[in-house]
């Protein structure tokens, strides 16, 4: 018998079709998650400030009081309550790299229509045509996928787009049989984030020069103001069905910019995955980035180099491959790789080209991403 790993887990999103009174199930589903979720933090809130603890609070608690909870998937409510707990940990856990402010309400305007639910013994399954799911039934979706017969079927995620369209994604778990592979460190690749071109590698190429949202901006401009136009005059009113058509078309062009984006960084990803075995790149804040005192916020959101970075770590790992993460203060554009010398006018964005003693003459971010690779290489020699 091969030698197996640890249990890993995979996704794979389907798009499907419900039926009218599979929609409305969802949208109940949907506003009970939202509800219990509002519900049991109003709790924890009051108890905090009566007691100075916050109090273990169920789904359960509420349903005498809502009965109209008993009508969705109980394992969806149960979800809520861990997605609950999670953010208080997010927020309070010191251990945690990356924390979170306090939990927020949802709002039934702006909140992510989404659910999850558990499989127990075969209630959530995918078949050749539909996925089946407690409480609403056999969902007619596209299976573009089927997952390997020893993979189990953990969970399943339903989620509605703004623009309308109904997605689940099935969580499935299996055993990742062991890899011998060992990365070749020849084979290594330096990446230097660059915001008018996604990023610059230690080879001298760009990324990506496509820039999605400006392409479709004009188009977006004048869906936007039409939608403006729609808007009752009465603060607070009910939307016109004109206004909630408009509004379709303005989240049809955002989720087509979306798609457009994410494409490009699952094809270059890929594609970096396949050719090498090592790759480094820093960590940046790019939230930080795109605030208006840099000046290239919407490039900085446009690029989607956080993503790319994501895809590129899971891609790799599923290769047996090494995705090395530099600090984001080490100081890549001030270095001349070549000499090693620093050279603090490089800080200021607008010096273009590293000039050194040493004869080195070269674009200011190939030479970042140069400095990077080593620095990473060093970095994977010293961890293993």
């Amino acid at each position: 018998m091969a030698n197996k790993a640890n249990r890993a887990n995979r996704a794979i999103k389907y798009r499907v079709h419900p039926t009218s009174d599979q929609v409305t199930m969802f949208s109940k589903t949907f506003g009970c998650c939202r509800k219990v979720y509002n519900l049991m933090l109003a709790d924890k809130i009051a108890s905090y400030e009566s007691t100075g603890k916050f109090a273990a609070v169920t789904p359960a608690k509420y349903k005498e009081e809502y009965p109209y909870l008993r009508e969705v998937d109980s394992l969806a409510l149960a979800n809520t309550q861990l997605n609950l707990q999670e953010a208080f940990r997010n927020c309070f856990d010191k251990s945690r790299k990356s924390r979170n402010g306090f939990p927020k309400f949802k709002s039934a305007k702006h909140s992510r229509k989404s659910y999850t639910t558990n499989n127990q013994n075969g209630t959530v399954a995918v078949s050749g045509d539909g996925i089946r799911l407690p409480k609403v039934g056999v969902v007619k979706a596209v299976i573009h996928r089927l997952p390997e017969e020893s993979w189990t079927v953990k969970s399943a995620t339903v989620s509605m787009d703004p623009d309308g369209k109904y997605y689940i994604s099935v969580l499935f778990e299996f055993d990742a049989p062991a890899t011998s592979y060992v990365p070749d460190k020849s084979k290594a690749l330096g990446l230097d984030y660059a915001s008018g071109g996604l990023y610059v590698d230690s080879n001298g190429n760009k990324g990506s020069t496509h820039k999605y949202y400006r392409e479709s901006q004009e188009k977006l401009a004048r869906k936007q103001r039409r939608l403006s136009r729609k808007v009752g005059s009465e603060k607070g009113s009910e939307k016109s069905k004109n206004y909630l058509k408009q509004l379709l078309k303005v989240n049809k062009i955002h989720r087509h910019i979306a798609n457009q984006r994410l494409d490009n960084l699952h094809k270059l990803s890929t594609e970096i995955a396949n050719q090498y075995d090592v790759v480094c790149a820093e960590t940046l804040n790019l939230r930080a980035m795109s605030n208006k005192g840099f000046g290239n916020g919407k490039a900085t959101m446009d690029n989607g180099y956080g993503m790319l970075l994501n895809m590129l770590e899971y891609k790799l790992s599923s290769r047996g491959k090494r995705l090395v993460k530099v600090d984001r203060w080490y100081p890549s554009s001030q270095i001349c790789h070549s000499c090693g010398k620093i050279h603090h006018e490089m800080k200021d964005l607008k010096n273009r080209v590293m000039d050194c003693d040493c004869g080195c003459h070269m674009d200011r971010d190939r030479n970042a991403a140069l400095n990077i690779l080593k620095e990473g290489l060093r970095i994977l020699g010293e961890t293993g």
